[in-house]
């Protein structure tokens, strides 16, 4: 048997909030959008960061949630794409870039790389 679930989105880039009753047994963005409510996504399968949300109160499951680390699960992002509500949730949009840096951003900036060789000085 099914549970629902109040789930409150706020959309930072359109200052919008939207709140839904949501099955737990259907993704949220799914969800959302059987409604007509638009929210932000990409590949539709966790594996970008267009759909990111910080968890401000409740519970998420988001197995599938592949493009997501889960040091930054473990620190309340989430991908509505894949995610199901567990209890009342509210939750915020973020912005792509910043999640992106986030989980990436200690790779970048290090200077070209070669296949076991030192790097020249420039």
């Amino acid at each position: 048997m099914s549970s629902t679930y109040k789930v409150t989105v706020r959309d930072r880039a359109k200052g919008i909030t939207h709140t839904l009753s949501v099955p737990d047994n259907r993704y949220i963005l799914q969800s959302f959008e059987r409604l007509g409510v638009e929210l932000p996504f990409s590949c539709r399968n966790g594996a970008c960061t267009t759909c990111a949300v910080r968890i401000l109160k409740g519970e998420i499951s988001q197995p599938e949630a592949v493009g997501l680390s889960p040091n930054l699960q473990r620190k309340g992002y989430a991908l509505l794409c894949v995610s199901y509500a567990c209890s009342d949730l509210e939750v915020e949009t973020q912005d792509e870039d910043e999640v992106y840096e986030l989980q990436f951003g200690r790779y970048f900036a290090k200077g070209r790389v070669r296949a076991g060789l030192p790097l020249e000085e420039d």
